[in-house]
């Protein structure tokens, strides 16, 4: 399987694919774990593959010390661009999330926005909750927001048009050997680009299993950004809290 997450990433068209990810959804998410990890003024945080910085971003307004990292050299360019102009001070590293390591330990770390799964083996992809869990302090809070695959496999879209600025998207998604997999084509003034994305798919008592097997202990569950309770049927966000 090729390393797809190394190209499609840092593209300038991966940021409009999912323009639709915007600040009022980063902000709706960032309330909700203030609610319930609670941090306080000061706490520091990382941001596990922070793509352009939207939840770095919030935490850092909000008082908080950030480090982020991401794979991506254009969204971190982005990223740093966009805090710059806010005058914050935000630590961006360029960083895989399999061997990402640094000394200092962490009151939050966050993986958001289904920033999980893009590997070929369950060995990689759960070494990101080891990952998480070593650079959290004791009594530290992380964070993960990944798609609820019940759902979506009960109401996968096969396939969907969008025409903006000029831009035909195509984008056709299924379901093959564990994992969602989706082909986008870009159509722009006479050219075609074609991305692939590909993302194991882990049922919830997969992840709890796992984040429990890595010594967290579980706080919470919500199923979407509202803190609504989560319901493997109708939820279609799956997002954990758990404590060191």
């Amino acid at each position: 399987m090729s390393e797809w997450y190394k190209e499609w990433f840092n593209t300038p068209e991966y940021l409009d694919v999912y323009r639709h990810r915007d600040d009022e959804d980063a902000v709706k998410l960032a309330d909700l774990i203030f609610d319930v990890a609670k941090p306080k003024i000061g706490s520091a945080v990382l941001d596990m593959a922070c793509g352009a910085g939207r939840h770095s971003i919030i935490f850092a307004k909000r008082g908080m010390h950030v480090t982020a990292f991401d794979l991506s050299d254009n969204l971190l360019k982005v990223a740093k661009e966009s805090s710059d102009e806010l005058n914050l001070q935000i630590e961006f590293l360029h960083a895989d999330l399999r061997t990402f390591e640094v000394p200092n330990k962490f009151d939050l770390v966050l993986n958001l926005f289904t920033s999980f799964g893009y590997f070929e083996t369950d060995e990689e992809n759960f070494r990101v909750f080891k990952k998480a869990y070593n650079h959290l302090d004791e009594g530290g809070v992380f964070v993960f927001d990944y798609f609820n695959a019940t759902y979506l496999k009960n109401n996968l879209v096969d396939e969907s048009v969008e025409t903006f600025n000029n831009t035909n998207l195509f984008q056709k998604r299924s379901i093959t050997d564990g994992r969602v997999e989706k082909k986008i084509i870009i159509q722009k003034n006479g050219s075609s680009q074609e991305f692939t994305e590909s993302v194991k798919m882990y049922d919830y008592s997969i992840l709890i299993t796992s984040l429990q097997k890595v010594g967290f202990k579980i706080m919470k569950t919500c199923g979407d950004f509202f803190g609504n309770k989560f319901d493997e049927l109708t939820s279609s966000r799956v997002i954990i809290f758990v404590a060191k």
